[in-house]
């Protein structure tokens, strides 16, 4: 197992999506999956459970129902595809490259949760309800955070969400449990993780009020 720093591994955590079809061992799956029950949950309920899928015929499925699905989120990039920044014309290729080889990851991890479990606060308000993610997305942080220092590459997805009557009974869900993640991990095909594109924390964090700049702009790197 690799040893990478915190802030090397997060700034490094990109979303990998060309996989090799090679296996990955027993510990090293077992690892990640290790790293995710580390996570934080509201009352520490973990009211979430994850499905390694490795049966071929699954992964198949999962990748007829995922194609289609990933043509129309895409469909808008694509008629202006030449004006695209570099960056979001790789990031639409790599995701070709995942849509058409699917079922040929190792291992795809299907995060589920039960209804029951979350602490959702924020339920009577007049905008989308988000607070149970809380208690849910840490857990797919962890395992993506582990693969990048295992060395393997990963992606979080939610299209398949769309397909949850058909993902249920094809992996025997059972109510009131449901799906919030799909995750290929692989190795990856080429260069895999590295340095990513993000806005600036003095861009994101302030101070007291929102807007009010908590950080004068780094000079140089950092």
């Amino acid at each position: 197992m690799q040893s990478l720093d915190f802030h090397h591994a997060a700034s490094t955590l990109r979303a990998v999506r060309k996989l090799k079809p090679d296996p990955i061992p027993e510990a090293t799956l077992r690892r990640v999956l290790k790293a995710a029950t580390w996570a934080p949950s509201g009352g520490n309920r973990q009211p979430w459970r994850v499905i390694a899928v490795r049966d071929p015929a699954i992964k198949q499925r999962f990748a007829e129902l995922y194609r289609p699905r990933w043509s129309a989120y895409t469909e808008p990039y694509r008629t202006k595809f030449d004006s695209l920044p570099a960056s979001v014309q790789g990031a639409v290729t790599a995701g070709d490259y995942l849509a058409g080889h699917l079922h040929e990851t190792p291992v795809v991890a299907v995060f589920c949760f039960d209804p029951g479990g979350l602490a959702i606060t924020d339920a009577g308000l007049d905008r989308p309800s988000v607070v149970g993610g809380g208690s849910l997305y840490p857990a797919v942080q962890n395992l993506l955070l582990a693969c990048r220092t295992e060395g393997l590459g990963c992606v979080l997805t939610t299209l398949l969400c769309a397909e949850e009557p058909e993902v249920r009974k094809l992996l025997e869900i059972p109510e009131p449990w449901a799906t919030y993640a799909h995750v290929p991990i692989g190795w990856p095909v080429g260069r895999g993780h590295g340095p990513i594109n993000r806005r600036p924390v003095e861009s994101v964090a302030y101070a007291d009020q929102f807007g009010k700049p908590l950080f004068p702009p780094e000079s140089g790197p950092g």
